[in-house]
């Protein structure tokens, strides 16, 4: 029973609103100090600094960077307006827009809180002028949101593929199928709550041809940027940290000489906001390191392995059993520290019944982006709430047709490995 202590210690600091980081370093350090004290600290300190250790970690900050300079440099700016051209026609007007708008920021960004948080303050306002309830924009913001991290560059799709030793770039062309999905079954959901409530378009008509394409022309800079990080690591000119470096290099020049939004004010900014989000990315990475070497001192990952294969020895039913269970910890920890402590536990039983990692990368980062939007704990709910001031109640209320509509895309790509991997396989 000492075995599980740890896990049942850390879960007690979560419930205090410990941060999950310092929740799993205490958690391991409770274990190395009162249940296993013949390991001499200094080990378990250098297992916490080396963790990070890794050049493909790197490849973090860079892209946290983008998402950070896109917001000053006008790039967010001309997503929108693309967005507004292609949808802004459809029933329920700026909320498919908002939808939309998520999949393009998606490329670039890769962060839902970040996405959320811009939205609110920029689209939301909007949304609410226009005769929507702010109960509604705050749960479209926040569903919308759950995409950005499921199409590249997200950070979570780097920090798998690094935990399940994937290539990036095959895990960054498998994130586009379910993005697509998830942001066609959201505007559908949209469509039918905007034909029942008589939410406007934002547009009296469809964008003609012309209008469209000159939109495209300014909007081509940002556009680029997701293919162009693709393209390179596919040919081999770079490696994803690198196509990080480029990434931030090209959203510089991009903001400074095309659309000159960008001043030398902002970059202070940029680098606090970076250092930020990586600060609590990298505490959490390096805490799990250390929570899984005293899971791996304990046997574990074989344990869950074990017992996942002694209670079914079908694929289609442990993927189930998975999804169930990541539904169940999405509702209490948040995704990317979801992603760094039970990606090395269950890797392994998926493989060891035949489950593609890729594909299981794709079920598990949809389905943990559908946590951050449910009670008690979801991020993206507290985010949007908070901004746009709205009861937790009445934005639980309006997020439930979203949620659902996300199942049925978590369904299609859990059970439908052709789908799911339909880009990847055609560069294969």
């Amino acid at each position: 029973m000492h075995a599980l202590t740890p896990v049942i210690v850390l879960f007690i600091l979560f419930f205090l609103n410990i941060p999950i980081g310092f929740a799993l370093m205490g958690s391991a350090l409770f274990y190395f100090i009162f249940l296993n004290n013949t390991m001499a600290m200094n080990m378990v300190i250098q297992q916490f600094v080396t963790s990070v250790e890794s050049f493909p970690y790197l490849a973090v900050p860079f892209f946290i960077m983008v998402g950070s300079v896109m917001n000053y440099s006008g790039i967010s700016e001309q997503l929108m307006n693309m967005a507004e051209v292609l949808a802004g026609h459809m029933k329920g007007g700026l909320a498919q827009v908002n939808c939309l708008l998520s999949a393009m920021m998606g490329g670039i960004s890769g962060s839902a809180n970040a996405d959320a948080a811009m939205e609110s303050k920029i689209l939301v306002p909007e949304m609410i002028k226009k005769g929507f309830s702010p109960e509604f924009s705050a749960a479209v913001t926040a569903a919308s949101s759950a995409v950005s991290p499921v199409i590249p560059p997200g950070t979570n799709l780097i920090l798998y593929a690094l935990i399940a030793n994937v290539p990036v770039g095959d895990m960054f062309l498998a994130g586009y199928t379910p993005g697509i999905l998830m942001t066609g079954a959201m505007m559908l959901a949209v469509y039918f709550i905007s034909s029942k409530r008589g939410y406007a378009p934002s547009r009296s008509k469809m964008a003609s041809p012309r209008e469209i394409g000159n939109q495209a022309i300014k909007s081509i800079w940002a556009l680029a940027i997701p293919f162009g990080i693709i393209l390179g690591m596919r040919i081999g000119m770079f490696t994803p940290t690198e196509a990080g470096g480029v990434a931030v290099f090209f959203c510089f020049i991009v903001g400074f000489f095309v659309y000159r939004k960008l001043k030398l004010k902002h970059i202070p900014i940029i680098l606090k906001e970076t250092v930020q989000s990586t600060g609590s990315v990298m505490i959490i990475i390096a805490s799990a390191k250390v929570f899984g070497y005293y899971m791996t001192l304990e046997r574990i990952p074989q344990m869950i392995t074990q017992g996942l294969m002694n209670f079914t020895d079908n694929k289609f039913v442990l993927l189930m059993v998975i999804n169930l269970l990541l539904l169940f910890v999405g509702m209490f920890i948040e995704g990317g520290a979801a992603l760094v402590i039970l990606a090395p536990l269950l890797v392994p039983a998926v493989r060891a019944l035949g489950v593609d990692p890729l594909h299981f990368g794709v079920i598990f980062i949809v389905n943990i982006m559908i946590g951050g939007l449910t009670p008690p704990f979801g991020s993206m709910m507290f985010t949007v709430c908070s901004i746009v001031n709205v009861k937790l109640e009445d934005f639980i209320k309006e997020i439930w047709p979203f949620i659902v509509s996300l199942l049925v895309v978590l369904l299609l790509v859990t059970y439908s490995e052709s789908l799911a991997l339909f880009i990847p396989n055609l560069f294969r």
